[in-house]
């Protein structure tokens, strides 16, 4: 099940992110296939790499697995201006 579902989520949460594979793989410190081989199943993420994935793409490890949350980052931000508007309700005439 893994196998298919970190390659297939790996690549959609990369291009929301709108960066390519091999620049990706790059500001990971590897080299320039690396994401590229994951996302053709050709290898897995070693446990710390995928730390760092999970970072380099603004998710955390749950994130990554919950088939549910199509767009994590986006839904971190809504969440993040949701509090600032309960913190200081003067914000919600600026939204309105």
């Amino acid at each position: 099940m893994y196998e298919d579902f970190v390659p297939e989520r790996l690549a959609k949460l990369r291009t929301q992110k709108g960066v390519s594979a091999r620049d990706m793989s790059l500001s990971l410190g590897q080299a320039n296939n690396y994401i590229n081989n994951i996302e053709n199943k050709k290898s897995l993420p070693a446990m710390q790499s995928f730390f760092y994935i999970c970072e380099y793409l603004g998710v955390t490890p749950q994130e990554f697995f919950d088939e549910g949350n199509t767009y994590p980052e986006t839904l971190k931000e809504f969440i993040a201006e949701a509090r600032q508007l309960i913190l200081n309700p003067c914000n919600i005439s600026l939204v309105l």
